[in-house]
């Protein structure tokens, strides 16, 4: 085997996942604070304690504003 063939198969590897790494844990997106760029996953609200508004959308835990939903735009992380 080549270099040519060394360096594509090292960067064909590295950009596939292993079918249990990351996966798919339900998460359609992220609860943004735009005042203060707190960031918190759909899925994580409930685990880090999040009060909820009356309409049921998390308050930012800093200032206590609404934060703002935000779709995954991929299939990585909500970034």
């Amino acid at each position: 085997m080549g270099i040519i063939g060394t360096v594509s198969d090292v960067l064909e590897s590295s950009t596939q996942r292993a079918p249990d790494e990351g996966g798919d844990d339900g998460s359609d997106g992220s609860y943004w604070c735009d005042d203060c760029g707190l960031r918190v996953r759909d899925v994580e609200v409930d685990a880090e304690g999040l009060d909820r508004s009356d309409d049921d959308v998390p308050l930012c835990p800093d200032c206590g504003d609404a934060m703002r939903f935000e779709r995954a735009s991929g299939s990585g992380c909500a970034c």
